[in-house]
């Protein structure tokens, strides 16, 4: 079982696609839902830190492996 309800992926975009991708998938969710997001724009780190807490969702998790970002985040 995944700790997350869905999974959004954003490889292959640039900022700002990957947040709006993220936001359109967030708005669709119920509260205390979990959103991994993939990306492969290292600019993502920083937008995805920003998008929670300009939010107000939880960002769980930011992680790298072979040159793609994942994040948990959660919907508040």
């Amino acid at each position: 079982m995944a700790d997350y309800d869905e999974e959004l992926d954003a490889s292959g975009l640039n900022c700002p696609l990957p947040i709006l991708r993220a936001k359109k998938a967030l708005s669709a969710m119920d509260a205390g839902k979990v959103l991994r997001i993939v990306a492969t724009d290292p600019g993502s780190v920083k937008d995805f830190e920003a998008f929670a807490k300009q939010t107000g969702n939880e960002l769980l998790e930011s992680t790298e492996e072979g040159g793609k970002f994942c994040f948990l985040m959660k919907k508040v």
